[in-house]
């Protein structure tokens, strides 16, 4: 029983990582759709979202196969309650990802505002943070899952600048204002990914350490 019982988690851990992979490439090439002028990528984000959301079904499928069978306690139970709500948030960043490659269809069909430079910087620290709290939930490092909340700052601040810069080229001129404003909320998915990774890190910590630092008066520290 007891080896069916690790089998059961290990599978549980093992779908879930399958699933922030797809995640993670679906936020990457829908960027790179973006920064490559290439529709083609677009296109595949959108042709690959249902995979994403078949694994969601199985992976709660799961979850209350293994809540059904074993009378789990203590890091066990915070672990499988973890998998729960992170899968959550991987399938919500699937949808973030289907949205910037929706806008970046749109942004295709006309020509390019302006130099990308705080736009893949923003990628490359969301993607990173996204890695980041998966590889903390395996190796169950707290330190770096709490990396992954420091970070999110620093998204904030790009997301912000973006939008200071786009918003001056959009009263500068109004032929860019509709690929201008697709940038906006690409800038903004960005953010919400971010977000949903920060959760995942909030989740880890709460399954490593029983401690919950989801809300803002915790020092996060």
């Amino acid at each position: 029983m007891e080896r069916h019982f690790e089998k059961d988690l290990n599978e549980l851990k093992e779908r879930l990582l399958w699933m922030g992979g797809l995640a993670e490439r679906a936020v990457h090439q829908a960027v790179q759709a973006v920064l490559n002028a290439d529709e083609q990528i677009a296109q595949r984000v959108l042709a690959e979202e249902t995979a994403i959301n078949e694994m969601q079904i199985e992976i709660d499928d799961r979850v209350v196969h293994v809540l059904a069978l074993h009378q789990l306690m203590a890091v066990d139970l915070r672990f499988v309650l973890a998998v729960s709500r992170i899968n959550n948030d991987l399938e919500r960043i699937g949808d973030q990802a289907v949205n910037i490659a929706q806008a970046a269809q749109r942004i295709l069909r006309h020509p390019r505002v302006k130099p990308y430079v705080d736009l893949p910087k923003m990628s490359e620290i969301v993607e990173g943070m996204m890695r980041d709290a998966l590889n903390a939930l395996v190796r169950r490092d707290v330190v770096l899952a709490q990396s992954v909340l420091s970070r999110d700052d620093q998204v904030d601040n790009l997301r912000d600048q973006i939008f200071r810069e786009l918003l001056t080229y959009m009263m500068g001129d109004s032929s860019v204002v509709y690929p201008a404003f697709d940038l906006i909320l690409m800038a903004k998915n960005l953010e919400r990914i971010g977000d949903h990774a920060t959760n995942i890190a909030e989740d880890v910590i709460y399954f490593v350490q029983g401690r919950d630092v989801r809300h803002p008066a915790v020092d996060r520290r």
